[in-house]
């Protein structure tokens, strides 16, 4: 295709998505309304009600539904992963576009019901409007824009629209991988709009228990108080952070490792020294960085602390068991993914009239489960410049209907030149 034919051809997908826009604003309101609460994660109704609204564009969704045992032993309710395939003329590559459907529950203090997908200033509020169910959007209407324009293209679009990427992806892309149910060339997965990421950091989630032995609290003495040895492990645990701010990536957006412990619950009543004390750590890895060493590390760290608290002369010595929750390997950049980062930042460049820099980002995502079976990826969709401005996982999560419109074009054009 000439430069001259391509221009016009870019012209004409953005004209289509314009036209469609409404349409697209409602899909993805229709999404937003079906909440998918991940604790407790009963995924598959949105599932159901999304591969509905996508027949109505003349799309087949194949439901891919995980084995209810394993869900429920993964500590969900239920998970339908969705694929639609859009086969174009044999010789070209696949692409996958995955966007994630589960989302973290609200929470409190929103100003915009949290499932209404209202529409305020420019901008629609509603848990998962940023992350990432504008994506189921943006990805279905970009496709749906690429065919409008009746070429011959080879390849395919493959829509991989899934529900466990809060609890680490493995039931949801990992877990389409790994049953053979697809395997594309190159993949997307949802982002936001002015940068595209390349990178991101590991994750390591454990939980911990710490055991002494309950006692009164008027003989205290008689027990070992299991918050007190936690408390004693934590300190030993939240220690490490000083040491990981000399650890730093050299990946542009990546800074430095760092622990959490987001959760902690333990304790029979007031008057009763506590027996038992569970918390759960996130440890975020650098790419750099070995997980195995990581892990090995960590739990060194709580067993030495836990040798190292002294019980009360009537008390037991503090046990710990330690518990892997997950383990998500950075995301390394494959040489394969240069041809999307080229056409994202072209495009990008052009549609939002400032440069797209390919950067880390310190979350992790499903995109290393396809980057690990050698599947070149990027994350780049629709939202803001940074999580915090999308308000993602906190109150008034919100996108910007424009910053939909316009990633929408940059995907959809994307999309035309590893195609055509």
């Amino acid at each position: 295709m000439t430069d001259h034919n391509h221009n016009a051809a870019y012209a004409q997908l953005d004209a289509w998505i314009d036209a469609h826009f409404d349409e697209q604003v409602k899909f993805l309101q229709a999404l937003v309304q079906v909440p998918t609460d991940t604790p407790p994660g009963n995924n598959a109704p949105h599932a159901e009600r999304t591969a509905e609204l996508l027949q109505g564009f003349g799309y087949v969704a194949e439901k891919h539904a995980v084995p209810s045992d394993e869900v429920k032993a993964y500590g969900l309710e239920s998970i339908t992963n969705l694929i639609v395939r859009r086969k174009f003329a044999d010789g070209g590559k696949t692409i996958a576009l995955n966007a994630h459907g589960d989302v973290v529950p609200p929470g409190e203090g929103w100003t915009h019901k949290p499932y209404g997908g209202e529409i305020d200033n420019g901008a629609m509020y509603g848990r998962a409007t940023a992350v990432s169910k504008s994506d189921f959007s943006t990805f279905t209407f970009a496709t749906r824009a690429l065919e409008s324009l009746g070429l011959l293209l080879k390849g395919g679009v493959e829509l991989h629209f899934t529900y466990d990427e809060e609890f680490g992806g493995e039931k949801g892309p990992g877990w389409l991988l790994a049953q053979g149910l697809t395997k594309p060339d190159l993949m997307i997965a949802a982002g936001f709009s002015y940068q595209v990421v390349t990178a991101h950091n590991g994750c390591l989630q454990m939980e911990v228990t710490v055991q002494g032995e309950m006692a009164h609290a008027a003989i205290p003495d008689s027990g070992t108080d299991a918050l007190q040895g936690a408390v004693h492990i934590l300190n030993a645990l939240h220690a490490l952070n000083a040491q990981y701010l000399k650890t730093t990536s050299k990946v542009e957006g990546i800074t430095h490792p760092y622990l959490n412990v987001g959760q902690i619950s333990g304790g029979t009543n007031t008057n009763v020294v506590p027996g038992k004390v569970v918390f759960k750590l996130d440890r975020r890895m650098i790419p750099e960085e070995n997980p195995v060493e990581v892990e090995a590390s960590i739990r060194k760290t709580i067993e030495d602390a836990a040798a190292s608290f002294n019980p009360p002369r009537g008390g037991k010595q503090l046990k710990v068991d330690i518990k892997r929750l997950l383990l998500a390997k950075a995301m390394v950049p494959l040489a394969g993914n240069q041809p999307l980062v080229d056409a994202i930042q072209k495009h990008g460049e052009q549609l939002f009239g400032e440069p797209i820099p390919a950067v880390g980002t310190p979350l992790y995502t499903d995109v290393r489960l396809y980057v690990e079976r050698g599947i070149p990826g990027v994350i780049y969709g629709a939202g803001p410049r940074t999580v915090l401005e999308s308000h993602a996982k906190r109150n008034d999560e919100r996108v910007m209907l424009e910053d939909v419109r316009r990633a929408t074009k940059v995907v959809a054009r994307t999309l035309l030149d590893l195609l055509s």
